[in-house]
């Protein structure tokens, strides 16, 4: 499984991969003695999107070589804005069917707060920013969907 692999750098774990993601390794990674918060977000594929219903599977793709870079970016610009630990952000490309976990994020910090926000801002810009896309499919049709046009309050 890609995430027995030791992150190249001690603070950031980021990864684009085809393996299932490994949700207690992420929170693991994250935690440090000095944090008092750890935030983890999973995001799953579910059974519907905006005016479907019955989806039953997405298809992920990445644009590999600049994707990892991109969402490098995005926790550093994090880092700037929040004292956090350290910063896991996990993302499937692939086949995925309903229920399983197509991303994971997690944040650690000394307050809750920053943890929270932090983590937020990684996932809400990583969504925009990253070369990932995907394609819903449900019985009948597809359509590839670009995740930032979605909403978010959901």
């Amino acid at each position: 499984m890609a995430t027995d692999e030791q992150p190249e750098r001690s603070d950031d774990w980021i990864e684009v991969v085809a393996d299932p993601l490994d949700v207690a390794a992420a929170a693991a990674f994250v935690g440090t003695p000095a944090s008092g918060a750890t935030v983890v977000f999973l995001g799953a594929v579910r059974d519907h999107a905006p005016g479907k219903t019955g989806v039953t599977h997405l298809e992920y793709e990445a644009y590999e070589g600049v994707v990892e870079p991109k969402i490098a970016d995005v926790v550093a610009d994090a880092r700037q804005q929040w004292p956090l630990h350290k910063v896991a952000a996990l993302h499937r490309v692939g086949s995925l069917v309903v229920g399983e976990i197509s991303v994971v994020v997690a944040a650690s910090s000394a307050h809750r707060e920053d943890a929270f926000v932090g983590a937020r801002y990684v996932i809400d810009e990583l969504k925009k920013r990253a070369p990932i896309w995907k394609k819903e499919h449900w019985p009948g049709g597809s359509e590839w969907v670009r995740e930032d046009l979605e909403h978010t309050d959901e």
